[in-house]
Formats: structure tokens, sequence, C-alpha cells
């Protein structure tokens, strides 16, 4: 069985015709037909939002863009924040919130400023992009920030993945008052083998379903040599937000934060399949990512993977 059908393996659809109006909306887009926006994780052009981040959401509006997910504030305030996106008519409902520190925003460490930040900006999903890495792990001095990541994300025990369980609970229940659902980002590491389980699973399975959503990044997912489908179909309900990212099929399975990048439809992920699942499931936002490197303008590969998005009709 190639990667292909390892990624689609289970998910072909029963075959059954379809009638009347259901062939009609099978026909159309995926996004349109579902009244759906495609949405962008701005962390995948961060050094052009550094360089001119005026410029930079005026060529997302201009590609078709409506709505964005956060990833740092990039040294501007929630309220110049706000007032940016709705100059371009973008709307910003998602953020991804550090566990602690500062600089690039408000984090978890911080209720007081997260809320009155993401009130302003108009977000309503705080999402945890990293688990916290083990308490007595330190990468070498002399790593950079990418290998410091890799490390970390190898050095996670199963009590590493319980304490972050515990970590997305307690944020959740003091932050759901507030208006803000919590959820987690996925990484390949968090499929690395731990005895008969896996970090994610632990995740999934001691985390309060009511309160802590999931975001998938499916390019993590196949990455670790997971099919996406069969996750979201394990756990109805739980996953509700995704990133739609592609790899190409030079991607070796791997849980060491490594992927062959490429634009969304010019890689191995059967998204004809994976959407309609993933809308079935309860994902109902969607946000394009891209790794590094990119074979040209960032924003050029953000435009050609919305465009094929647009125009994908699903199986």
């Amino acid at each position: 069985m190639n990667r292909r059908e390892v990624v689609g393996a289970g998910l072909i659809l029963s075959g059954a015709a379809l009638a009347g109006p259901a062939a009609a909306r099978a026909a159309r887009p995926f996004f349109a037909s579902h009244g759906l926006v495609i949405g962008v994780q701005l962390y995948t052009i961060d050094p052009d939002l550094d360089a001119d981040f005026d410029g930079t959401l005026a060529k997302l509006a201009r590609i078709g863009f409506r709505s964005v997910e956060m990833a740092g504030f990039h040294g501007h305030s929630a309220v110049d924040l706000r007032r940016a996106f709705d100059a371009h008519g973008l709307h910003c409902t998602s953020a991804h919130i550090q566990p602690s520190g500062r600089g690039n925003g408000p984090s978890f460490a911080d209720h007081d400023a997260l809320i009155r930040a993401m009130h302003t900006i108009g977000v309503t999903d705080v999402v945890l992009p990293i688990p916290l890495f083990p308490k007595d792990f330190r990468p070498p001095a002399e790593t950079n920030a990418g290998e410091g990541f890799r490390l970390s994300g190898r050095a996670m025990k199963a009590d590493d993945w319980q304490r972050t369980a515990a970590f997305l609970n307690d944020q959740a229940a003091a932050l759901a008052p507030h208006g803000l659902r919590v959820g987690y980002h996925n990484h390949n590491f968090g499929f690395a083998p731990l005895g008969q389980t896996i970090g994610l699973e632990i995740l999934l399975r001691e985390t309060d379903p009511k309160t802590v959503a999931f975001e998938m990044d499916v390019g993590w997912v196949v990455a670790a040599g997971h099919d996406p489908i069969a996750l979201l179909k394990a756990h109805p309900g739980r996953f509700t937000q995704m990133h739609v990212k592609d790899v190409k099929a030079s991607t070796v399975p791997n849980f060491e934060v490594r992927q062959d990048p490429t634009e969304v439809g010019s890689g191995e992920i059967d998204w004809r399949h994976i959407l309609p699942v993933a809308y079935a499931s309860g994902v109902r936002r969607f946000y394009i990512e891209q790794e590094p490197p990119f074979p040209g303008p960032r924003i050029a590969s953000v435009a050609k993977s919305f465009h094929y998005l647009s125009g994908l009709v699903a199986a």
C-alpha cells in the first residue's frame, strides 16, 4: 500500500448514488457548498508581516481571504491589530497562545491581559500550539530554535503529556466563562509511541471534551505516518479547527518535526476525501498553513493553496 493509499485508507465513501439537492451540492466546491470561508494561519507569512504588516494583509484580502488565525502580535497592540484586520475585511477568531512568556503577545500565564486582548481582536478560540515540555530538559545552548524545538519534542514522556492535559483543563475552566474556548494544536512528535499509547491520545483521553477542543494539523499527522481521517472518525466532535497543510510524497514518516512541505493540492494528501469527513466530525474553521522552505514568495504559495481549495469539489 503506497502513502496516498495509507492517507486515504478506509475513507472512500460507499458509492451510493446521490440524488436531488444532495447531488447539486456535491457538484459545487466544498467550501462554497457549506458556506465556509478559507482562512490562513499567519505564521505562514511571518517574514512578510514583519516587513510590511498592513501591505501583507491587503495582499491576503486581494487573494480572497476573509479569515486569519494569529500566531503572535508582530509588535502591535490588540487595538491596532483589530483596526488593521477590520480595514481589510479580515476576521480573526482564533489565535495560538504560548503557555508562558512575553514579547509576542499575551500568554496563558496572564489571564487578564489575554482576555482583554482576545476580546478586543474578536478571538474566541485560544490554541496551545506546543505541549508543556519537560521541566528538567534544556536543549544545548548552541542549538538553534528549530533544533531546540525538535529536541524538546523528542524528550516528551507520558507524564509530560498528562501535565499538558491538566494544564488545558485548568485553562479551559478559567477562560470558558469569558467566552474563550481552549484548544490544542498537534505536531508529529505527539504521535511518538509511549508504551501502548501516544501523547496526542493522552491529551484526547484526559481533557474535558466539553471545554477543550483540538485543532488538527493534517500535514503533521501525515508526516507522522498516521491517517487523519481515521483520527477524525475515532474522535468525533473533538476536532473543531484544522490546518490545511500539504506535504510531498518524499516526506518520510517521523516524529522529529520534519516534513517536505508544498502548497495545498500539490502534495500527496487527499483533500477531496479528508475535508468532508472533517466537516462531518465537527471541524468548522479551516486555515491554510505551509512550512518553509518555500519555492518562491510565501504570498504566492498562499495564493496557490487558496485557489486550489476554492475550486475543490469533495468526493
